[in-house]
C-alpha cells in the first residue's frame, strides 16, 4: 500500500534543498549548463551553493566543445552514458532544466522520479514539454502543497 502525504509548507526552496542533498552528481543539457556555470560559481558560502559547485556534473550537448565548473562532457550516445552513470555514481543523479535530454532520458526508460510544480497561473502559451513523447504512466507518489498555491507533485513511472 502507498500512503499519499500532503504537507502544508512556507519554504519551497526546501524541496530542491533535500533534492540536491540527497544528489550524489548533476545532470544537465547544455542551456542549463551555461546559465548554471556562468551564475553558481561566484555563490560560496552557504550550503546550497556550497553543495551545487561540489557536486560533479555531467554535461549532454552535441555543440558545446568544453567544461568547466567540475563539470564531464556527454557528447555521444548520451542514453548508453546516462546508464552507465546511473550505475556508477551512487543512488542517485539530479537532472535539471527541461528541454531534449529529457526526451532522450524518457525514450530510454532512465527516469526514476518526475518532480511537477504546478503554479496557479495560466500562461496560455508556451513550449509543450513532452511533445513527440511516447504515453508513459506515472504513479503519485507524494505531494507537498505550499501556502503560496504551489503543488509539487513526485511521480514514478509505472
Amino acid at each position: 500500500m502507498v500512503t499519499i502525504t500532503a504537507q502544508e509548507s512556507t519554504e519551497p526552496g526546501a524541496i530542491p534543498h533535500g533534492l540536491l542533498f540527497a544528489s550524489d552528481a548533476l545532470l544537465l543539457g547544455r542551456k542549463t549548463y551555461e546559465g548554471f556555470a556562468e551564475a553558481w560559481p561566484a555563490r560560496t558560502g552557504d550550503d546550497y551553493s556550497d553543495r551545487i559547485n561540489s557536486l560533479p556534473k555531467y554535461v549532454a550537448s552535441t555543440t558545446l566543445q568544453k567544461t568547466t565548473w567540475n563539470a564531464t562532457l556527454i557528447k555521444d550516445v548520451v542514453a548508453g552514458e546516462v546508464a552507465k552513470l546511473k550505475e556508477q555514481t551512487g543512488p542517485s543523479i539530479l537532472k535539471f532544466g527541461t528541454g531534449e535530454l529529457d526526451h532522450t532520458l524518457m525514450q530510454h526508460n532512465l527516469v526514476d522520479e518526475f518532480h511537477f510544480w504546478l503554479f496557479p497561473v495560466v500562461a496560455g502559451s508556451g513550449q509543450r514539454l513532452f511533445e513527440g513523447i511516447d504515453t508513459m504512466h506515472l504513479k503519485l507518489v507524494d505531494k507537498t502543497t505550499f501556502n503560496s498555491g504551489i503543488v509539487v507533485l513526485k511521480y514514478s513511472p509505472k
